[in-house]
């Protein structure tokens, strides 16, 4: 499960065991998660996240696009 970028408390991953699905980031901050497909960036599912916190994530998803999708190719191959 490795940690790809933080921000404001926010952890954006990915677990080994994701490499059938299409490229996603996980960002998880205490009880709160959400999956986000990352071609192009949109919710996959929302655990507990506020909207106006999961318009925040997004913004940040689609500025660090590039290097969450460098990051699954270098770690899927």
């Amino acid at each position: 499960m490795p940690t790809i970028f933080e921000w404001k408390g926010w952890k954006f991953l990915f677990f080994s065991l994701d490499r059938a699905e299409p490229p996603h980031i996980h960002v998880r901050k205490d009880r709160k998660e959400l999956k986000l497909w990352l071609d192009p960036v949109r919710v996959a599912y929302n655990r507990r996240v506020p909207d106006h916190e999961v318009n925040a994530i997004i913004d940040v998803v689609n500025e660090h696009r590039k290097e969450f999708i460098d990051a699954w190719k270098r770690y899927f191959g």
